[in-house]
């Protein structure tokens, strides 16, 4: 599942985008400030990072340049108050790969977090194939035995991270974390409810359960 960070102290725009990018299937991290953004790169692995300039504790500039020092090609959006040319001018020549200034329509956001996970370089996005199923990052297509299945975001979130290690045992814990945001509320029984949901659309051995260990997908028949 593509991982994004924001980090913006706005809590509005911070309840935006993660609404926004949740309703496109993304999971979402948030930091408030500059030191927890960079605490936030260090342990966590992202697809790209949307970035306030005006970040209290560490500016946005700092914490791009240093991004950018250590040979990370994260793509990188710029969302800031700052719409003057010379801080754009800075902020592309400081290593983002976009610029988009606010107030901002979340469409065009939402856009331009697609180009930049279009681009080259960022991940190669195969089709996944496991027995009878066909699974299409770049369109997000399912397909058991040549018949489209319709899942829910979160459905399709879970299936991808299986399809991507289909040999994997994955714990709860492990799939939560694939699916959902630092601050987001899991219910205690959520993981179990999307499994039950794939279960009913791709049938009941899709995958399977190892007690006391976690989930994986069904041997291939």
């Amino acid at each position: 599942m593509v991982r994004i960070l924001v980090a913006e102290d706005d809590a509005m725009i911070v309840a935006a985008l993660r609404d926004g990018l949740a309703q496109e299937g993304f999971a979402v991290d948030c930091a408030s400030d500059g030191i927890t953004a960079v605490e936030a790169l260090a342990v966590g692995t992202y697809d790209l990072m949307l970035l306030d300039l005006g970040l209290p504790r560490r500016s946005g500039l700092e914490i791009l340049r240093k991004l950018r020092a250590s040979d990370r090609a994260l793509p990188v959006l710029i969302v800031t108050a700052r719409d003057d040319l010379p801080d754009r001018v800075q902020g592309l020549d400081a290593g983002a790969d976009d610029y988009l200034v606010k107030p901002f329509d979340l469409d065009e956001l939402l856009a331009r977090v697609r180009a930049l996970l279009r681009r080259p370089g960022h991940r190669a996005s195969p089709v996944l194939r496991w027995g009878p199923l066909t699974l299409d990052p770049s369109s997000r297509r399912v397909e058991h035995r040549g018949r489209a299945i319709a899942l829910t975001r979160r459905e399709y979130a879970l299936l991808l991270t299986l399809m991507q290690r289909p040999r994997s045992i994955f714990s709860r814990s492990q799939l939560e974390e694939s699916l959902y945001g630092w601050d987001t509320e899991v219910d205690s029984n959520a993981i179990e409810v999307h499994i039950h949901g794939l279960r009913r659309k791709l049938g009941p051995a899709a995958v399977r359960t190892i007690r006391g260990i976690g989930y994986g997908l069904g041997e291939q028949p």
